[in-house]
């Protein structure tokens, strides 16, 4: 008689298990669990047909056929922040400045095809998830460009980075245009705490539209050169601010972990 064995899976925290394009599961807390599939009920061996009358059974039954299921894993990032913006705002470049990763940098659009997570070091030892999400382009909610393959990503940060580049004529537009696609993607998306960081003050004409986007969006605006790093430690420290400013609140929405 043959016996069953139980077989473990084991995941990344923030995997998704979809079934026919159905969420079945979330696994995104530290021990969620989720039986993928049942076994069939075991059969019945030689002792159940035991009898006085027949004190030596030599018959068996099998047992039944488990269940088989096709499913998809997809993993969305995991971070406590995620940088948003258009190919080339220097995002991967200020990921690489404040934090231990090293993405790709390049002088042309898309250099970044996957999302990259950075680690933030504070001095008492706190750490914090960094997410460097690949550009966005307008209609990306329209699956256009790599969509939805980017905007996924999104939905698993706790608060968002506007990442723009200051020297483009207009850059508020670039932030109307990114919290456009967030909405249409997923409502209240682009309402998340979030700020805004204006890349490539180092350029003059960076420096004339500085006080313009200051003047025409209600977040708070952060100017830095990512390239220099150049106002990168009022960034860092403003991150740990909302942060913290969250923390307490993450903790009380705690749960013990699911069995799905």
């Amino acid at each position: 008689m043959q016996y069953l064995h139980l077989s473990i899976c084991k995941v990344p925290l923030g995997t998704l298990v979809t079934e026919d394009g159905v969420v079945v599961a979330d696994l995104s807390q530290p021990g969620d669990e989720y039986v993928a599939a049942f076994g069939g009920l075991g059969g019945k061996g030689n002792r159940f047909f035991l009898s006085n009358e027949n004190r030596a059974p030599v018959t068996a039954t099998m047992g039944e056929h488990g269940q088989e299921r096709i499913l998809q894993l997809e993993l969305k990032t995991m971070a406590h922040a995620g940088m948003v913006g258009f190919p080339n705002a220097g995002k991967s470049s200020l990921l690489r400045t404040i934090s231990n990763a090293k993405p790709a940098v390049a002088p042309y659009p898309f250099t970044t095809l996957n999302p990259h997570v950075g680690i933030v070091q504070y001095q008492d030892y706190e750490q914090l998830a960094v997410a460097d999400i690949p550009g966005i382009i307008r209609g990306a909610h329209l699956n256009r460009g790599l969509g939805f393959a980017f905007l996924r990503h999104i939905e698993r940060c706790r608060f968002l980075m506007f990442v723009l580049d200051l020297s483009v004529s207009e850059p508020w537009i670039q932030l109307q245009d990114l919290k456009y696609e967030l909405e249409q993607y997923e409502e209240g998306l682009s309402r998340r705490p979030c700020f805004i960081v204006g890349n490539k003050i180092d350029l003059p004409q960076s420096r004339v539209n500085l006080p313009l986007l200051r003047e025409r969006v209600e977040e708070k605006v952060i100017a830095i050169c990512a390239l220099t790093g150049h106002n990168v430690e009022e960034l860092v420290l403003y991150l740990r601010e909302l942060y913290d400013s969250h923390a307490d609140a993450d903790i009380s929405k705690v749960q013990k972990p699911l069995k799905w």
